[in-house]
């Protein structure tokens, strides 16, 4: 907002204005409204040529198709989340992209109301975390899939990481993660790449 007033795009974002009333491109979030159907995913035949090639040049790790490690029955295990969405509590510093600054530890029993997003991506698009947290942080979805019995129980905690960063660079901290996974009993974890 500006000078008190919404903007048409806050107005969308908020559910009052149609989607089919902004057309066009919106350059600060990439991304196209399109009559009656709004995208929010960036797309690569959307994106410059510079950009285009940059994704498509870019190296990928590969994984093994088996998992390394097996473990009891779903509805035995404990499940805690692990999010690159740079998430963390209300109360908590905002991620800044320091070196050494690649997580939060988020308690189990947080509410969407003190959950704070601080992804440092200008690209990033918060939409869906605003409409429904559960897009990049599902603690909802656990939470029902233990009442229902198809998981043993949700973590204490959870974790966010500031996904906007080389992952070659987290193994010590991925470590010392492990290890606080495994003083809380958690045999699996739901990761949420964003």
């Amino acid at each position: 907002m500006s000078g008190g007033e919404t903007t048409e795009s806050e107005h969308l974002l908020a559910g009052i204005v149609p989607e089919s009333k902004l057309l066009g491109q919106n350059s600060t979030r990439n991304m196209q409204y399109k009559e009656g159907n709004i995208s929010l995913m960036a797309r690569i035949e959307d994106m410059s040529e510079n950009e285009r090639k940059l994704f498509e040049n870019l190296a990928f790790p590969a994984f093994d198709k088996d998992p390394w490690v097996t473990g009891p029955p779903l509805s035995k295990r404990r499940v805690a989340i692990i999010s690159t969405a740079g998430l963390h509590q209300r109360d908590d510093r905002p991620f800044t992209g320091e070196p050494g600054d690649y997580y939060r530890i988020i308690p189990g029993d947080i509410t969407s109301d003190h959950l704070i997003m601080s992804h440092l991506s200008v690209n990033f698009d918060r939409t869906g975390f605003h409409q429904d947290w559960n897009v990049d942080f599902p603690l909802d979805r656990l939470r029902e899939l233990a009442r229902e019995g198809i998981i043993g129980s949700v973590a204490d905690f959870h974790y966010s990481f500031m996904g906007a960063d080389d992952p070659t660079k987290w193994e010590e901290q991925a470590r010392h993660l492990a290890a606080m996974l495994h003083g809380d009993n958690v045999n699996a974890a739901l990761l949420v790449p964003v």
